[in-house]
């Protein structure tokens, strides 16, 4: 998930005080009460499968995060999802999207549902201490090397997928429909889902009536869970602006024309137009997350290159942000003099659109947590985050599918106190984050009752 803003809405949740779940009990066992007999049943028929699966995962997990791979990279994550599916049964196709792999199991008439993993790290140098802690690094383009750690609970989400595949085989004689599930390669940087999509996904699995995917989020206790409705995620693009000018001895910037200064004022220049030129009441981030320009101290580049991540819900809003960062650049390098054949130039490189939660799967998905993890382990949720996620683009050139995300708990089980009194968890993407272990079986629970919610037998 590409910078969750997840603090920012922590802070509103923890400092506003309409939470009556921050002094919620911490999550134990779950309670099984609530609901129907034969539901009631079921879910305790899928919590004794994940509870004698539960040290297989958790190995599985630690595995995964000791190995992590980089987006478009993931060949033994992907290897091992695709050994797991063909040994429980599974109609399994790899290599769509470069690494993605889908695993089909029809059963009878009904529901589709396609539920998603996603399986690529970040790069990233880990600094939680764990035993099982990542020591890898991963080639760069230029040359060089960078460490990679799974700092986004992505090692989590492929864990899900393997014991939601276990536990739906098991079960089969308790429901009806076709399950497909989906490893998808590179959510970090927002192309993963698309190129399944580009690469034929539809050519070997039918349409999706409901599109699942969860994601653990540290503000949430292990074996808390919650799927509101609504805006959930930004949508976001990734875009690469140049700069073009004329280089020169840094000694005598008046026979150049510096691309680092026009980048500087650009840099500013965008985030004016954050603050004055859309609606304050429409979210919106535009962030520059890396400047790239010349090599040693006494040279001026001919150009420089800024990468900007771009947060939104309204296309509208998306729509100022691309024209109003062209008006804007463009205009920097007319009055610094720049030719018109080398004015800026402006690369799109990943979109996605904002994750909607389905009003009616919504609360589908609420009354099959409340009775996999017990009816006070479910949360209100978190306001919307800018933060985005990519796994919506699965359902492709079907407009109708119904979206759902779940947050599934991975923090400590004092995390909410704690919250409570200023101590925030190390965030994704943070080099301390971390998955609480009993958050593999949780999710595992927490996913297998969502998707059997979806395929009761007719």
């Amino acid at each position: 998930m590409r910078n969750l803003a997840i603090l920012a809405a922590a802070a509103l949740f923890v400092g506003g005080a309409p939470l009556g779940w921050v002094s919620m009990p911490i999550p134990g066992p779950p309670t099984l009460s609530t609901g129907e007999p034969a539901q009631a049943d079921l879910a305790t028929k899928v919590a004794k499968s994940v509870a004698q699966d539960e040290e297989r995962l958790v190995q599985i997990f630690k595995h995964i995060h000791a190995n992590p791979e980089l987006a478009f990279r993931e060949q033994k994550t992907a290897a091992l999802v695709a050994r797991e599916f063909k040994e429980l049964g599974y109609e399994t196709h790899a290599g769509i999207g470069k690494t993605g792999v889908v695993g089909v199991l029809q059963n009878g008439p009904g529901t589709t549902v396609m539920f998603r993993g996603d399986m690529d790290a970040l790069p990233v140098r880990e600094a939680t201490g764990l035993p099982w802690a990542s020591k890898a690094t991963a080639p760069t383009e230029s040359g060089g090397f960078v460490p990679v750690m799974h700092a986004c609970g992505h090692d989590a989400h492929v864990t899900f997928l393997l014991g939601v595949a276990k536990v739906m085989k098991e079960l089969k004689a308790e429901w009806s429909g076709t399950l497909v599930l989906v490893a998808q390669p590179a959510e970090e940087v927002g192309t993963g889902a698309d190129a399944m999509v580009k690469d034929g996904l539809y050519d070997k699995v039918p349409k999706a009536d409901v599109l699942v995917a969860s994601h653990v989020i540290p503000l949430y206790p292990a074996g808390a869970a919650s799927a509101k409705a609504g805006r959930r995620m930004a949508g976001t693009d990734q875009m690469d602006v140049t700069l073009y000018g004329v280089g020169g001895h840094g000694s005598a910037p008046q026979f150049a024309k510096d691309p680092v200064v026009m980048g500087s004022m650009a840099v500013l220049g965008y985030q004016t137009l954050i603050s004055r030129a859309l609606d304050p009441q429409e979210p919106a981030v535009i962030t520059v997350g890396a400047f790239q320009a010349g090599e040693v101290n006494n040279v001026i580049p001919d150009s420089a290159t800024l990468k900007l991540n771009l947060r939104w819900f309204d296309p509208k809003v998306r729509e100022q942000m691309i024209q109003g960062i062209k008006r804007i650049t463009d205009g920097i390098a007319t009055a610094a003099g720049v030719h018109k054949d080398r004015m800026p130039k402006y690369v799109m490189k990943g979109h996605a659109g904002p994750v909607v939660n389905d009003e009616e799967a919504s609360r589908q998905a609420e009354a099959a947590l409340r009775r996999a993890l017990g009816p006070d382990k479910v949360l209100p949720g978190l306001p919307p985050v800018m933060g985005s996620e990519d796994f919506q683009n699965l359902s492709g050139p079907h407009p109708t599918t119904k979206i759902l995300l779940v947050w599934i708990g991975c923090g400590p089980a004092n995390v909410l106190q704690a919250m409570k009194k200023g101590d925030m968890p190390a965030a994704n993407h943070n080099p301390k984050f971390k998955v609480e272990l009993p958050a593999i079986a949780a999710g595992t629970r927490a996913n297998a009752g969502t998707l059997l919610e979806f395929l009761k037998k007719p």
